[in-house]
C-alpha cells in the first residue's frame, strides 16, 4: 500500500516566501530553540566554564537554535 502526501508548493518569490509557513516555521523555532538555551544557561549554566554548551550564553544559544531547527525539519519525516 502506498501513502500519499501533501507536497508543500515552494513559494516563487520573495514575498511569497515571506509571507509562507515554509520560512516562518524554521524561523521561529530558531528563535524559540535559542530563547530557551539562553535560559537554560541563566538558570542552569555551568559556574565552572568547563561545560561545553552551558559554560556562555552564545553557545547555549546556538545549540538551542540548532536543536529547534532540527526537531523543525526532522530528516525521519515520511513525506
Amino acid at each position: 500500500m502506498s501513502e500519499t502526501c501533501e507536497t508543500n508548493i515552494k513559494p516563487k518569490t520573495f514575498k511569497e516566501l515571506i509571507r509562507s509557513s515554509y520560512f516562518w516555521k524554521p524561523v521561529s523555532a530558531v528563535l524559540v530553540g535559542g530563547t530557551l538555551g539562553y535560559l537554560f544557561y541563566y538558570f542552569i549554566g555551568c559556574t565552572s566554564g568547563t561545560c561545553a554548551i552551558t559554560s556562555s550564553p552564545i553557545s547555549s544559544m546556538i545549540f538551542g537554535g540548532v536543536m529547534g531547527l532540527l526537531i523543525t525539519n526532522s530528516p525521519c519525516r515520511t513525506c
